[in-house]
């Protein structure tokens, strides 16, 4: 059951590793890493596909991230840049539970449209761009994922 998988989340203890990831299954045509929970549902907000009470969840908490934390590209404009940083991703620090925390709702919609998301946890996810107290963005070493992946959307 979908929702079961998500509720899962909920108060969660990350097991392995400093740094957590929740991205997507499939690369997005022509990009070398997996689209993130924002990136995703983002993408269905795009595409018109989430409900009245989806879009209020997905625009509140997008709200929120933005005034909570900082956003990476805003302090190194070149850090996703893929001349640059090719395949670099965002991943949240473990300590960061505050901000982990609102992911349920984001898995929650996905899940509600069938669209599969992992949990990856790693201790070394690449060679860090950019840091701050929340988060880092890494350069892969090798292709994503790494670390231990569990499922959280459909199949």
């Amino acid at each position: 059951m979908l929702f079961s998988a998500v509720r899962r989340w909920r108060g969660w203890r990350c097991g392995v590793g400093r740094y957590v990831r929740f991205q997507g299954t499939s690369k997005a045509a022509g990009r070398r890493s997996f689209p993130g929970v924002f990136a995703l549902v983002n993408t269905l907000a795009r595409e018109g596909r989430l409900t009245p009470e989806q879009e209020r969840f997905r625009r509140v908490n997008n709200d929120w991230y933005d005034a909570s934390f900082t956003n990476p590209a805003h302090v190194d404009p070149t850090v996703y840049d893929p001349d640059v940083n090719p395949g670099a991703t965002a991943w949240f620090k473990v300590t960061s539970t505050e901000l982990i925390a609102r992911v349920d709702g984001y898995l929650e919609i996905l899940a509600a449209h069938g669209v599969e998301c992992v949990r990856v946890d790693s201790s070394s996810p690449g060679r860090i761009v950019y840091e701050d107290a929340d988060q880092v963005v890494v350069v892969p070493e090798a292709a994503l994922p790494q670390g231990e992946g569990t499922r959280t959307g459909a199949p």
